[in-house]
């Protein structure tokens, strides 16, 4: 199992909207075929594994990080591709939460005699696949803040500049979990003030992410860097978007307001429709502060970087003032690593609202 998870991370930036997935099929400890899921539309891993055999799978075991699908979609059921070789034994480490499988591919086997084992290194194969799970759960993606900071807690100057706090080492960390992401959202102010491109540079193949622009107004200048591509760029406002934005060839979310602004959990819902399993946020301080404050937030990549950059600048997240200690955002450390001269911090918030 642990070698099907690792094939399945081959797939890592590049099977959106579908899950990760990897198979190995065994005789025993030997080893017969093995494969993985690459991108929507192509073999499934089970059927890469089949495919991959040297030899006839009867009587084998297939080890399969998500349970095998029981539908016809872009391509026929996993499910029956291994009744149909013979295979005698599925190991899966969790059900698939599409509610179109959801125990039905592992019924099936059963039916057709086959042993089926479930829970090896679950929590593993949920963490891979952490973003399509929620989608299919809440209709909502994952939702991953990452931020850079100072000793001191500042995320730029008080004139507004904030290049570079991180190192390089950090930086390149960042376009890896970009490339994984189905989605990048930022703020109009971060677009307006920095021109960024958001996109993720790694080298092999990557699905680039959509860039998501939370924009009540909708000011985007069509000139700017992350317009370079209209067919890769999604713009959330109020109300009407106006008509040279809709010929553009960008796609216009219209959200209702809430106080201080978009509506971010409608936000979210929209994005899920869109089939976005992993959303990566790189916005600035009422962004961020505001997810935080609605719950919204899955998990906080924070960079921290040995400087200091003085009073004045801005924070990770607008949140307050508080009014009492109870108030304060809980997290739990996941993972610590040193980045070159920076440290990043994996971060789940624990009092969600």
């Amino acid at each position: 199992m642990a070698r099907a998870l690792r094939l399945a991370r081959r797939g890592l930036n590049t099977t959106d909207p579908n899950p990760r997935v990897g198979c190995v099929i065994a005789n025993d400890e030997r080893i017969v075929g093995e494969g993985w899921h690459v991108a929507a539309g192509g073999a499934h891993a089970e059927v890469a594994a089949l495919n991959d055999a040297a030899e006839p799978v009867r009587g084998m075991t297939a080890y399969v990080t998500l349970e095998p699908c029981s539908f016809h979609g872009r391509t026929p059921p996993c499910a029956d591709a291994l009744i149909d070789a013979g295979v005698a034994r599925v190991v899966v480490p969790i059900e698939d939460p599409n509610e179109r499988v959801r125990g039905a591919g592992l019924q099936k086997l059963r039916a057709a005699g086959v042993t089926v084992e479930t829970g090896l290194m679950a929590a593993q194969a949920a963490e891979l696949n952490a973003g399509f799970i929620k989608r299919m759960r809440t209709g909502r993606p994952w939702v991953r803040v990452k931020s850079a900071v100072s000793l001191d807690g500042r995320t730029g100057l008080k004139n507004g500049e904030s290049k570079w706090i991180s190192g390089s080492a950090a930086r390149q960390d960042v376009q890896k979990w970009r490339a994984r992401s189905s989605a990048i959202l930022t703020g109009i102010g971060t677009v307006l003030a920095d021109d960024p491109e958001m996109t993720a540079r790694v080298s092999g193949p990557v699905h680039q992410p959509l860039r998501v622009v939370a924009d009540s107004k909708w000011r985007i200048p069509m000139d700017g860097r992350i317009a370079a591509d209209p067919g890769t760029l999604v713009v959330a406002g109020i109300g009407n978007p106006p008509q040279a934005l809709l010929q553009s060839g960008a796609t216009c979310l219209a959200l209702p307001a809430a106080p201080g602004g978009l509506d971010l959990d409608a936000l979210l819902k929209q994005l899920g429709r869109l089939e976005l399993n992993e959303v990566q946020v790189e916005a600035g301080s009422r962004l961020c502060g505001s997810l935080a404050a609605q719950g919204l937030v899955d998990e906080w990549l924070l960079y921290v970087a040995p400087v200091f950059l003085g009073d004045g600048g801005p924070g990770p997240a607008a949140l307050g003032p508080l009014e009492s200690m109870d108030e304060r955002t809980h997290f739990k450390l996941l993972e610590t690593v040193r980045m070159g001269n920076d440290t990043r911090f994996r971060l789940e918030p624990l009092n969600q609202s």
